[in-house]
């Protein structure tokens, strides 16, 4: 029986997009989006603040406990991925970070008028599977 692999849908915004969206969600500049995955129970988050939350939640906790902390906390460190970071979104549904491909797809269709308008300025769909994930290296882990 073959494993049946989990979605994320993430979307880029241009910079000043982004930044609007980041700090004022209920805002005009990101109200078509937020209409769209209100329909499918989804919010998005900045893969900035996911990280950084996650980069929180071990040093709380204890960094020991969190494989991917010193990768996590190296990313968000650098200037340049903060930057790139800032701009992708990651949608959760039912505050869920990954989802059945039903729910990627949908919320993917629902999604691509608005990077046809421009609004979105790129929309991807990613799978669990390792093999087509990149791996931290080996010294950040």
């Amino acid at each position: 029986m073959s494993e049946q692999w989990k979605f994320q849908i993430r979307f880029k915004l241009d910079g000043d997009r982004a930044r609007s969206a980041r700090e004022n969600p209920d805002g005009p500049a990101y109200k078509p989006i937020a209409e769209i995955l209100a329909r499918h129970n989804a919010t998005a988050t900045t893969t900035y603040d996911a990280f950084a939350n996650y980069v929180a939640e071990a040093e709380k906790r204890g960094v020991e406990h969190y494989p991917l902390y010193k990768w996590t906390k190296a990313t968000i460190d650098d200037p340049l991925k903060k930057a790139k970071h800032l701009t992708s979104f990651a949608v959760y549904v039912g505050g869920e970070e990954v989802y059945d491909a039903a729910n990627a797809d949908a919320i993917e269709a629902d999604l691509r008028p608005l990077l046809e308008e421009g609004l979105i300025a790129s929309l991807s769909k990613h799978d669990t599977n390792p093999a087509n994930n990149p791996q931290a290296p080996a010294h950040l882990i």
